[in-house]
């Protein structure tokens, strides 16, 4: 099948209303992550590498800790972003980062950067692959607004009036970026339950490499996944991770 990129910004629709009751059940899906231990320390062991991460919308650096310690239990050199609580200053974020991933470039000799982000913080991190090339290895969101923008989340009509967005034109510039494309291995795991994403938007259309994974959380408890860690750490073990 041929990969074609889409024209326009793809049609979308926000989450599920119903779907916001299931974010009622992420306090659960955190509480039985330790059951899934045995399956989780079975994961490939890592290779010492740098890797970031980056919260979500009005999250900090605590709420990516669990998943950057069990990270670091196999074996990298896991980290959060350091900037404290993800409050939508996108553009600033993405410079920041920016920083932080040159500057973690330097430290390691060269070694490329591995950039998982939460909703928001997928969308700095892919902003990021894309204007610091050379110095990121790999990009992995979780429930993250790949396409729209906030249009097709549950806050978006909150977030545009707090940075005096039109929704429809911010679409357009959102599309117009992801066009470029990243040159990077790209995976996104979405859930049909997200009740604050809506899970058709965060399907990556725009690059032929990227990965698509579907998993059945909710939004909030997507950093809490057994399924999710998982399939982070066989992403960052697989065959080709040795690429540097």
């Amino acid at each position: 099948m041929t990969f074609s990129k889409p024209s326009q910004a793809p049609n979308c629709s926000g989450p599920n209303p119903i779907n916001r009751f299931f974010e009622l059940r992420a306090p659960l899906e955190w509480a039985t992550l330790p059951l899934s231990a045995p399956y989780l320390l079975t994961a490939p062991k890592g290779d010492g590498r740098p890797v970031l991460l980056a919260p979500g919308y009005m999250a900090g650096d605590g709420s990516m800790l669990p998943l950057e310690l069990y990270l670091k239990h196999l074996g990298y050199n896991a980290k959060s972003w350091g900037l404290g609580t993800n409050r939508g200053n996108v553009e600033g974020d993405i410079l920041r980062l920016g920083d932080v991933v040159q500057e973690l470039f330097e430290l390691n000799n060269g070694q490329r950067i591995t950039l998982i982000g939460w909703s928001l913080g997928g969308v700095v991190a892919r902003e990021v692959a894309r204007l610091y090339e050379s110095c990121v290895r790999e990009v992995i969101t979780m429930g993250t607004p790949i396409i729209g923008g906030p249009k097709y989340t549950a806050v978006g009509k909150l977030f545009a009036q707090s940075q005096d967005l039109n929704l429809d034109e911010f679409e357009n510039e959102v599309h117009e970026r992801n066009s470029v494309g990243l040159s990077q291995p790209v995976t996104s795991i979405y859930s049909k339950l997200d009740g604050v994403v809506g899970w058709r938007a965060s399907i990556d259309v725009y690059n032929p490499q990227a990965r698509n994974i579907e998993v059945s959380t909710s939004h909030v408890g997507l950093g809490g996944s057994p399924r999710v860690w998982r399939i982070i750490a066989d992403t960052l073990g697989s065959a080709d991770a040795g690429r540097n």
